[in-house]
């Protein structure tokens, strides 16, 4: 009886694209649109996102413009983003606002390397409980008789193999993340 890995990598998949987007959201010494999808400020009686009620684009490095679609809802947007306290500077003009990145500090750029790695760690252990599910299923397929315990054995070396070649790209991801920070 052949094991099946494909629930296995579909939850390793998933825990990266989770650790991405996280990651995304981790302040670096750049203004992407991205450090905004955690603002939701209260609109039209409901807490909306930013980019669905405004168009974000990149001004220059260290600078964010927003245009919201309807000019009643800057000082909304505007407090959404101060109340998010991200650290960051809110101006409003004619057009929309304008959001301005402040150069990050030695002591600011170590906190934001922490939160990338426990965020990182939270994905790990997410890896590891797929690993134990995976294990798991494995020794009652082989109590059901349905496996003999040489091919069990095999089966737990490759799901082995699989959360290390996870474990590796959570680490890439985090490297890279900290190397931004670090800039």
């Amino acid at each position: 009886m052949a094991y099946d890995f494909s629930t296995l990598k579909t939850h390793i998949k998933d825990t990266e694209e989770w650790l991405t987007r996280e990651l995304s959201g981790v302040r670096t010494g750049r203004a992407t649109p991205m450090l905004l999808d955690g603002v939701k400020p209260e609109a039209y009686g409901t807490r909306t996102p930013i980019r669905e009620l405004a168009n974000v684009s990149v001004e220059d490095a260290r600078t964010l413009r927003i245009i919201p679609w309807d000019k009643n809802l800057l000082k909304v947007i505007e407090k959404g983003i101060t109340d998010a306290d991200l650290g960051i500077g809110v101006s409003t003009d004619e057009q929309g606002l304008r959001v301005s990145f402040p150069e990050l500090t030695s002591e600011r750029r170590t906190q934001l390397s922490k939160i990338a790695g426990d965020k990182t760690e939270q994905a790990r252990v997410t890896l590891r409980g797929h690993r134990t599910d995976a294990l798991k299923a494995l020794d009652a397929a082989e109590k059901e008789g349905g496996m003999g315990e040489d091919e069990v054995q095999r089966l737990k070396a490759e799901v082995q193999k699989l959360i290390d070649a996870g474990n590796e790209t959570l680490s890439s991801l985090l490297a890279k993340k900290e190397s931004e920070i670090s800039q």
